[in-house]
């Protein structure tokens, strides 16, 4: 199996938009829901470089991955990263864009809560 990165981006139209770099090419989509972006994808792969067996490694710009982990507290994320919770939400609408810096505090904030999670054991009476 074929490891791929896939770049996802939320356009201004609220669609969710892919790209590949793959050799010389660039493999551009959008659609409205991520399990269609990754047909899409997966479709012009086959097509333009007859890779059929493939696994994405998803790397989203602020925006898309909001949109795709809407259930995520954003107050959180802000607190975590140590952003201001209104400069988050403007990033997750695509208002504003975060610099690397920023892009990176809250990459490791998400990261952190996700470690804080995976520890997490539950009981059931």
């Amino acid at each position: 199996m074929k490891k791929i990165k896939l770049i996802i981006e939320q356009g201004k139209d609220g669609k969710l938009w892919g790209r590949i770099e793959h050799g010389d090419n660039l493999l551009t989509d959008y659609a409205s829901s991520m399990p269609v972006l990754e047909r899409k994808m997966k479709k012009l792969l086959e097509t333009f470089h007859k890779i059929t067996d493939v696994e994405f490694d998803y790397h989203y710009d602020v925006s898309a991955f909001f949109e795709n982990f809407d259930f995520l507290k954003q107050t959180k994320i802000a607190e975590l990263s140590g952003i201001n919770t209104g400069l988050l939400r403007q990033y997750a609408s695509g208002v504003k864009h975060p610099s690397p810096t920023q892009a990176k505090k809250i990459e490791i904030a998400i990261h952190k809560l996700a470690k804080e999670l995976e520890a997490v054991s539950l009981y059931a009476a």
